[in-house]
């Protein structure tokens, strides 16, 4: 298993690119996992502009496949006072693969202070609570989940997940390797398996500085609509300590 902080550190730069070799270990059928490209994305994107604050938002499109060896080319598209736009592409023997938008912002003095979000409605798993780790050869493997069987609606996901290796990550980049973690929530509502495959993801991150306990976030995946081959999913993620710091959305394909 390669984790994913030894696969950033393998990176090859050349001029304003970075390259990377995708294990075999990180792939999701014939791409590479969603989390991990977007992880490459924004490690680039961090390296094409000096001091930049702290991220906010992300905005990916899947395109295509990645595989192998693939190269990530970032570009500063603009740099204001307090808010910095980072594109970045991710390309491989196929073309281009993923898309990416980054939005740093730093803190702004402001008169509003509102907070409704719920708080996790699940608690950290305990430390003897029975774990999932998926088989070798998938992305799954790299992970640790864990689910306490609560009952659920037939389009949603609710479970417990966390890097097996995640030393020395970045805060946010942890975090959105972690945050595609799920299987896409209109998989359940399929009578047998069938193929899905992400074709969009926002991600809104709630705070400047995302952390948690003992590497634990709980992911949320509700799907809201499912017809003719596309579903739309909302998405929270929660830190150990039950509160909210990301909400995403996300566009699915569904292939029969």
């Amino acid at each position: 298993m390669t984790g994913l902080p030894a696969l950033l550190q393998q990176a090859r730069s050349e001029g304003d690119r970075l390259h990377f070799d995708i294990p075999a270990d990180w792939m999701q059928g014939r791409t590479a996992f969603g989390g991990l490209s977007s992880a490459l994305a924004l490690r680039a994107a961090l390296a094409a502009s000096p001091e930049l604050p702290p991220l906010r938002s992300a905005q990916i499109a899947f395109v295509g496949p990645l595989a192998g060896a693939v190269t990530v080319e970032a570009r500063l598209l603009r740099r204001g006072r307090n808010v910095a736009f980072v594109e970045a592409d991710l390309s491989g023997e196929a073309g281009l693969g993923l898309r990416a938008t980054f939005v740093f912002m730093a803190p702004l003095a402001s008169s509003i202070m509102h907070d409704s979000a719920p708080q996790a409605p699940r608690s950290v798993p305990p430390t003897d609570a029975s774990l999932y780790v998926g088989p070798p050869g998938f992305f799954t493997h790299n992970f640790e989940f864990h689910d306490d069987k609560a009952v659920l609606e037939p389009a949603e996901w609710l479970r417990w997940a966390r890097l097996r290796e995640r030393e020395d990550l970045d805060p946010p980049m942890e975090l959105l390797a972690v945050g595609d973690a799920l299987p896409p929530a209109a998989f359940r509502l399929l009578p047998e398996p069938r193929p899905l495959s992400s074709l969009t993801w926002q991600l809104n991150l709630l705070t400047a500085a995302p952390s948690t306990r003992d590497g634990w976030w709980l992911l949320h995946a509700h799907a809201d609509h499912a017809r003719d081959g596309h579903s739309s999913q909302r998405m929270r993620i929660w830190n150990a300590d039950g509160v909210l710091v990301a909400e995403a959305m996300q566009s699915v394909a569904i292939f029969g």
